[in-house]
């Protein structure tokens, strides 16, 4: 939970599950092999005692009384996939819609329980995407900021900036086009259309119709034959 404070967001308290998956904890270890692996371990105590019940009870109390931003921490189901990968990827969410009070009691019913794409995300919503454009790694001015190559006879090299400013003020302006990194920057596209979600599992067996329509009764999966085209 998260208090509005003059300087922003300060956090209150975090109230975790008592168990916690393996595949959770491998996030906070370096080298999950060599470690004692008892992470944790202490707070999960606190679910056998009745002074621990308590404190998790008063430490819930306070989030609803004081808490106007209520975040819930998930991880994914790596094991589920068959990935070199181990640890899980763990994402803060922050939920929305009713009072603190209702967020806290959502959330603390929730604990260790799975949270399906299906109840998150509905057909025909709309959508904002988050993600990092292809890397293209070290550029020059004319491939980073598309400027215009000096004529052919030109000293040292033509893919340039001619003058990168004036004399004074003795420094480079921001504006001037400049050698550096190009590509894997942090972009979010708004707007997106969720045209259907589909059930991977169906009564614990493998749905393999999971993009057939109405239109189209062809037995087939929403990824196509060899993955979708320039993913990943």
């Amino acid at each position: 939970g998260y208090i509005d404070t003059p300087r922003g967001l300060r956090s209150v308290k975090t109230v975790w599950a008592q168990h916690i998956a393996d595949e959770a904890k491998r996030r906070f270890y370096k080298n999950w092999s060599k470690s004692k692996k008892h992470a944790f371990a202490k707070y999960a105590k606190k679910y056998q005692e009745e002074s621990g019940k308590t404190e998790i009870q008063r430490d819930l109390r306070r989030m609803k009384k004081y808490c106007s931003v209520i975040r819930v921490i998930c991880h994914t189901q790596i094991g589920l996939l068959k990935f070199r990968m181990k640890k899980a990827h763990i994402m803060e969410i922050q939920l929305n819609g009713g009072s603190a009070s209702d967020k806290v009691a959502w959330a603390y019913e929730h604990f260790e329980k799975e949270v399906k794409i299906g109840e998150v995300f509905g057909q025909d919503e709309l959508v904002d995407t988050i993600g990092v454009t292809k890397g293209r790694g070290m550029k020059g001015v004319v491939s980073r900021w598309h400027v215009k190559k000096l004529p052919r006879k030109t000293h040292k090299g033509l893919r340039k900036v001619a003058c990168i400013g004036s004399w004074h003020p003795a420094r480079v302006p921001y504006s001037v086009a400049r050698v550096g990194q190009k590509g894997y920057f942090h972009r979010t596209v708004i707007n997106k259309k969720i045209y259907r979600v589909g059930e991977a599992m169906v009564d614990g067996v493998v749905n393999k119709s999971t993009a057939s329509t109405v239109f189209d009764k062809t037995e087939k999966l929403i990824t196509p034959m060899g993955g979708f085209k320039k993913y990943g």
